[in-house]
This record gives C-alpha cells, sequence and structure tokens, in this order.
C-alpha cells in the first residue's frame, strides 16, 4: 500500500515544489510524503487507531495525537477498513513473526 500524492499532478507540467505540495488536505498547501506500508502493517495499524482512545495515548506535544488522526483519515481511504476479523488475526500474526524483541 502507498499513501502518496493525487498522481495526476506527476503527469503535469509542474515544478518540484508544485509536485510535493498538495492544495485542500489538510490545510492548504500542505507538504506531503509517500509512506509505502506493508498491507498488514496498515490493517493493523487501521485497527489499533479505531479501537484507541486518542485522548487516552500519553503524548509529549498535541501534534502528535492530530498526526495519528490524520494517519487514520488517510488509512479510512484505501481498502483496508472493509478488513474483517479473520484479516485483522492474520495480519497480526504477520506482523509479530519474527519480531525479535
Amino acid at each position: 500500500m502507498i499513501i502518496s500524492i493525487d498522481a495526476t499532478m506527476i503527469h503535469s507540467a509542474l515544478t518540484w515544489q508544485d509536485i510535493h505540495m498538495k492544495t485542500g488536505f489538510p490545510w492548504g498547501s500542505t507538504p506531503t510524503v509517500d509512506l509505502r506500508l506493508w498491507r498488514s502493517d496498515a490493517i493493523v495499524l487501521f485497527d489499533w487507531l479505531m479501537s484507541t482512545d486518542l485522548n487516552a495515548v500519553p503524548i509529549t506535544h498535541p501534534a502528535q495525537k492530530q498526526a495519528l488522526a490524520d494517519l487514520l483519515a488517510r488509512l479510512e481511504e484505501v481498502d483496508i477498513i472493509e478488513s474483517t476479523a479473520e484479516d485483522i488475526a492474520a495480519a497480526q500474526a504477520e506482523v509479530a513473526k519474527d519480531m525479535g524483541w
């Protein structure tokens, strides 16, 4: 899974800065990054974020809670939101396999 900029921006005659700035998410022109995740990691993160009270997560700055909420919003845009309990259990097993810590 890739969380990335809108693909139509890549085919336009834009500068490097234009390509790395997307208007509209979440507050106007915001720099973005491509983030490649294993599907299992995305399912585990999505499940955890959906079941976690972000007000109870220890943070040292309010931006950390907002970043988690933004990550959840991005994960909601991909097909993992339809994951079943079996999908989640399989993803958890895959991610936890051979952790070594």
